[in-house]
């Protein structure tokens, strides 16, 4: 939800500037309005509840894996609150390099357990070739688009909305 109609349109997996704003308010050359900061009054996937959660660090099956492997993305959740509820819980891939442009993260998963209050559960994501692949050309001349995945390094990310994230890295080899 954009602060500013300035800022529209506005979202989450938009592809990367090439000069990203980083942690100033206003910066020459940079990717920035001049009236409103970049980031949008309510982030992608926030949502208000009765209770509040809070993230632990994301734990990875592995941090290199090879072609047809399956990764095992855990996080643990606790209820910090007095009252029981449900959280959703996002994962988020970004694919650090392309044959073509790539977004700055793509929601893959989602998960909304009941969490008690007081109560810490580890939310496990299960993530596979079929996530990272992508449409592109499947040759310099451009004549053929294909459905597929490359080799290189990933970003994992798990949070509440698509701002307030853990993160990890992997490498995924052919």
């Amino acid at each position: 939800f954009p602060q500013n109609v300035g800022q529209i349109p506005l979202f989450y997996n938009h592809k990367n500037t090439g000069r990203p704003l980083e942690e100033e308010w206003f910066k020459k050359f940079r990717s920035n309005y001049l009236d409103v900061t970049n980031e949008p009054l309510y982030p992608f996937g926030y949502g208000l509840s009765y209770s509040s959660f809070e993230y632990g660090d994301i734990a990875l099956s592995s941090t290199e894996l090879n072609g047809e492997a399956t990764l095992s993305v855990t996080v643990p959740v606790t209820n910090t609150s007095e009252t029981d509820g449900k959280e959703v819980v996002q994962l988020y891939i970004k694919d650090m390099v392309g044959s073509t442009t790539r977004p700055v993260k793509e929601l893959k998963a989602f998960k909304k357990p009941l969490i008690k209050a007081g109560e810490t559960k580890n939310i496990e994501f299960e993530i596979t070739t079929e996530d990272i692949k992508f449409y592109t050309y499947s040759d310099l001349d451009h004549q053929k688009i294909v459905y597929t995945w490359e080799p290189g390094e990933f970003e994992i990310m798990v949070g509440g909305n698509s701002r307030d994230l853990k993160r990890a890295q992997i490498n995924w080899l052919k």
